[in-house]
C-alpha cells in the first residue's frame, strides 16, 4: 500500500522488452536508503516489485496486463518518474490510500497557472471518471491529489508549486498520458451495493430487496 506522497524523481536507465512484458531499470537515490529485493516501489503510480538491486538502481519485471493499464510501456530511457517505496506500518498516512493498481491512462488536456498554484486538467473514460468526485482523492502518476472539478469527459485539478517541483507534474504538457488510480473506496462501496448475496448485480438495490430483507 502507497500514500501517493512521492519521495523522489528517479530516471528510468534501460528497458529490456521481451514478447509481451518489458525489464525496467530505474535510478533513485532516497528510496535505497533501505530497499531490498521483493520490496514493492510504485513507479508513475504502478506497484512494481524490486527483483535486482545495484548501485543505486534497480529492476522491476512488467507483465502484460500492467503495460496494457498503463503508461509504463511508453516509456524511454531518460524519462523521469515519480518513485515511492511501500508505506511502513508506523509511517505517517499524509495522502490517501493507494494501492498502485492502475484503473486507466488520463490524458492532459490542459495546464493553467493561478497565482501560487497550476491547474491540470485530464480527460478520462467514463469508466474512472464515475468514481471522481468533487473534493475527493485521486492518484495521478502515482500523486495523491484533490479533485477541484469534474465534469463528463474531464476532471481538473490545482497542485501547489511544492508538489509539482517534486513529482513528474513539472515535467507535463498537453497531450501527455497519466496513470490514474481511483479512490478504492467508492469501488468497494459500489462492489458491495450492487453485489448483494444472491442477487443480480445488474438489478441493484431495489424497494422490493429491502422489504424481502427486512428494512
Amino acid at each position: 500500500m502507497f500514500t501517493g506522497i512521492i519521495e523522489e524523481i528517479g530516471v528510468l536507465k534501460g528497458v529490456r522488452k521481451g514478447v509481451q512484458s518489458s525489464t525496467l531499470t530505474i535510478q533513485g537515490s532516497v528510496i535505497f536508503e533501505d530497499l531490498c529485493v521483493g520490496d514493492s516501489v510504485a513507479v508513475n503510480g504502478v506497484c512494481l516489485t524490486a527483483s535486482g538491486l545495484s548501485s543505486h538502481t534497480f529492476q522491476a519485471d512488467v507483465m502484460h496486463e500492467t503495460l496494457n493499464r498503463s503508461s509504463l510501456g511508453k516509456l524511454r530511457p531518460g524519462d523521469s518518474v515519480n518513485l515511492e517505496r511501500a508505506m511502513p506500518a508506523n509511517g505517517r498516512f499524509g495522502g490517501h490510500i493507494v494501492s498502485g493498481h492502475i484503473d486507466g491512462v488520463g490524458t492532459v488536456k490542459a495546464i493553467q497557472k493561478d497565482d501560487n498554484a497550476i491547474w491540470y486538467t485530464i480527460a478520462a473514460e467514463k469508466n474512472i471518471l464515475r468514481y471522481i468526485v468533487e473534493k475527493g482523492s485521486v492518484a495521478v502518476d502515482g500523486i495523491s491529489l484533490t479533485v477541484a472539478a469534474v465534469t463528463a469527459s474531464d476532471f481538473s485539478l490545482s497542485a501547489i508549486p511544492h508538489t509539482v517541483k517534486s513529482t513528474i507534474l513539472s515535467l507535463k504538457k498537453a497531450g501527455d498520458p497519466v496513470n490514474l488510480e481511483n479512490d478504492l473506496v467508492g469501488k468497494y462501496i459500489e462492489k458491495f451495493l450492487y453485489s448483494a448475496p444472491g442477487q443480480n448485480r445488474s438489478e441493484g438495490i431495489t424497494k422490493e430487496f429491502l422489504t424481502k430483507s427486512g428494512y
